[in-house]
Order: C-alpha cells, then sequence, then structure tokens
C-alpha cells in the first residue's frame, strides 16, 4: 500500500510516514497505462531514493478523464427525487436507483480539476450549490482498479433539478471538480467500514459536516469500473467517482469563501476553499 502524490518536482511516493522519489522518470500517465500499476509503484518505491514530505501538492491526474456516478447512495436518490419535483424529473432518479444499469456521466478534462488548496468554483448562474464528497477510483487502461482517491464533485442542484437534461451544465464547467491529496494504491479492496467524512467551514466555524461509510453504496466498485469500460476505451486510463451518500439540507448553499474538507482515512483529507 502506497500513496502517490504529485508536486511540482513530479511524483512522490510514501508509506508508512517515509516519502520516496522514483528514481527513474516515472509519471501518473504511465502508472494508470500499465497492467500492474500496483507493481509499477512498488518497483520505483523499491528503488527510489529518500526525499522529504511535500510542500504544495498538485492535482494527482495525468492526462486521464474523471467520470462519476449518480444516485448510488439512497440519500443521493432521496435529494435528487426533491430538487426535480416541481419539473417531474424525480422518478428518473428513483428508477436509476433500482435499476440494473447504473448512471454514468462524464465530469472533468484534467484542466477542469482543481488541486489540494486551490479553489473550486460555484456557477455564476447558479443559486443552490453544493460540493458532493466521492470516493474515486483509480482505473488502468483496463479498467482495472489499482487504487483510490478523494473527488469532489461541485454539483448545482437548481440547474439540475430544473430539468435533468441540464445535468451537464450543472456539473461540468471550470473547478468543478477537485482530486487529491493523493492515489492510495493497493492491491486490495477498501473495508466496508471506510469513512467518507465532509466539513464545510465558514468565516473559521464549521456550518455543515457528515459522514457516510462506504458500506452504504448500492453497487459494487468492480460493478460501476465494468460499466463505464463497456464499448469505451480509456487508453490513459480513467478516474471514477462513486456518488456520494452526503448531501446538505435544502437550504445550504456555498458561498465565496467556504472551505471544503474531505477526509476518507486511508488516502487523508482533501482541503479546497470556494472562489
Amino acid at each position: 500500500m502506497f500513496q502517490l502524490y504529485s508536486d511540482f518536482q513530479g511524483l512522490l511516493l510514501a508509506q508508512s510516514g517515509s516519502f520516496r522519489r522514483p528514481a527513474t522518470a516515472l509519471t501518473i500517465d504511465a502508472v494508470f497505462m500499465a497492467d500492474d500499476p500496483v507493481a509499477v509503484v512498488r518497483g520505483a518505491w523499491d528503488s527510489g531514493k529518500a526525499a522529504s514530505a511535500p510542500a504544495a501538492l498538485r492535482a494527482p491526474i495525468g492526462t486521464q478523464e474523471v467520470w462519476a456516478a449518480g444516485v448510488t447512495y439512497l440519500r443521493s436518490r432521496t435529494a435528487r427525487m426533491e430538487e426535480s419535483k416541481d419539473s417531474g424529473g424525480g422518478t428518473f432518479y428513483d428508477k436509476v436507483y433500482n435499476a440494473v444499469r447504473p448512471e454514468l456521466f462524464f465530469k472533468a478534462t484534467p484542466p477542469r480539476v482543481s488541486a489540494p488548496g486551490a479553489a473550486v468554483r460555484i456557477r455564476g448562474d447558479s443559486k443552490w450549490n453544493v460540493p458532493e464528497p466521492e470516493l474515486t477510483l483509480a482505473l488502468n487502461k483496463n479498467g482495472k482498479i489499482f487504487g483510490y482517491t478523494i473527488g469532489n464533485d461541485m454539483s448545482s442542484r437548481d440547474i439540475e433539478g430544473e430539468n435533468p437534461l441540464y445535468l451537464p451544465q450543472a456539473k461540468v464547467y471550470h473547478g468543478s471538480a477537485a482530486l487529491g491529496p493523493c492515489i492510495y494504491v493497493t492491491a486490495e479492496p477498501l473495508p466496508s467500514t471506510t469513512a467518507i467524512s465532509i466539513e464545510i467551514r465558514r468565516g473559521g466555524a464549521a456550518v455543515f459536516s457528515g459522514s457516510i461509510e462506504i458500506s452504504q453504496i448500492k453497487r459494487t466498485f468492480p460493478e460501476l469500473a465494468e460499466f463505464l469500460f463497456r464499448d469505451n476505451h480509456f487508453p490513459q486510463g480513467a478516474f471514477l467517482m462513486t456518488g456520494t451518500g452526503i448531501v446538505p439540507n435544502d437550504d445550504f448553499t456555498l458561498r465565496s469563501g467556504d472551505e471544503i474538507r474531505i477526509t476518507i482515512g486511508p488516502i487523508g483529507t482533501l482541503v479546497n476553499p470556494v472562489a
């Protein structure tokens, strides 16, 4: 088990609190394009040179696309139905929650992804915006899960609620996603008791917090990965956000200056201010 970080000097590997730089040039794309990414990272660790902890991080992404799954937790299903009740689209979310085929949608290209510590954005034409804290799968070119990171799926609930066909505008815009702080590289599935936690701070005080275990997800992670790779080709691999089970109450919306803190135990804490 390793943590793979990206900073302004390249890749940095960590294990049990120690850090190493790969002895030879290694890129995130090379890891994702490997048949066995875990073995590649392990080899880089074994031959690496001792290093210090990173001072500033980049998002741990190369040229990968970021995709997302929706309505995978019961709370998300309920929230989507509530926000769409006036448009008549609420039944769509109930149906997809119980369907064999999951909801999958394109989320971000690398330039739209914010790094740890960098700002995420809320749309200028939206009045109801929330972060969605999500365990995110790192999938190699063959669709194999080799690691996990934290994803923030920024969402404009009023735009999506107005009409489900507006989903791309509610989800895909500059600064609409964040990943990090690292990719947790492991050959083993995460324990079902792994918790996703979020705290939103405003003026130094918490205004929202929540937590949920990944055992509450309706679908398995291999199932979501398999659907994403059906009739699709990702030669540099892909990231897949797996949905959220934490949704603030309907009277909450993000404001410029808020700070979003998302924690998943083995990965760390992803912190982003809101622009």
